[in-house]
């Protein structure tokens, strides 16, 4: 399995546990990210580009990535390189965050764009972080948008599941035979 955007390791770790037979390996660009991993206990990274991922095709049986994708370079790009370093069939899982549905969309986006850069700037004193994490949340492509642009980038049977009232999304996808 390969975790992408995989930070201090959290995800790849919990894999793992759950699937204590799995080689996970987490690849991230940035590596003291990828020291805090280690030091958690992640045996296997990889200091890694998503857009140029440094591995064979067709390598990995699964790939995940966890509130990552939303900040890559390019969607449809990343997408393409977790199709290419997947074996054919190959399970691809994206978590990340979504707008829900109204009504609760509103008071969602009252929350991300007024409240929550207020308090929790006063928190961490990185105000500026907050404010970007509501203007990317908008920007991504939610629900059938996001299923419609990883099947256009080599994969099957994508589906999407909304948690939480849709302000985070499950997407899930096979790769496909054939990669476009």
């Amino acid at each position: 399995m390969l975790d992408l955007a995989t930070g201090s390791g959290d995800l790849a770790l919990a894999i793992e546990r759950a699937c204590p037979q799995a080689a996970v390996t987490g690849a991230d660009f940035c590596e003291p990210m990828l020291e805090r991993a280690r030091q958690k206990g992640l045996r296997r990274t990889m200091v890694a580009d998503a857009m140029r991922l440094p591995f064979e095709e067709q390598s990995f049986d699964a790939v995940t990535v966890a509130f990552g994708l939303r900040n890559m370079e390019s969607w449809p790009g990343a997408l393409r390189e977790m199709a290419r370093v997947l074996k054919p069939g190959g399970r691809l899982l994206v978590l990340d965050f979504s707008l829900p549905r109204p009504p609760l969309r509103g008071i969602y986006r009252f929350y991300l764009h007024r409240v929550l850069p207020v308090v929790a700037g006063m928190v961490t004193r990185e105000k500026s972080a907050y404010e970007y994490l509501g203007a990317s949340i908008e920007k991504f492509p939610a629900g059938e948008a996001m299923v419609r642009l990883i099947q256009e980038s080599g994969f099957a049977s994508a589906g999407c599941e909304p948690l939480s009232g849709g302000i985070v999304s499950i997407y899930t996808a096979a790769r496909g035979l054939k990669i476009i």
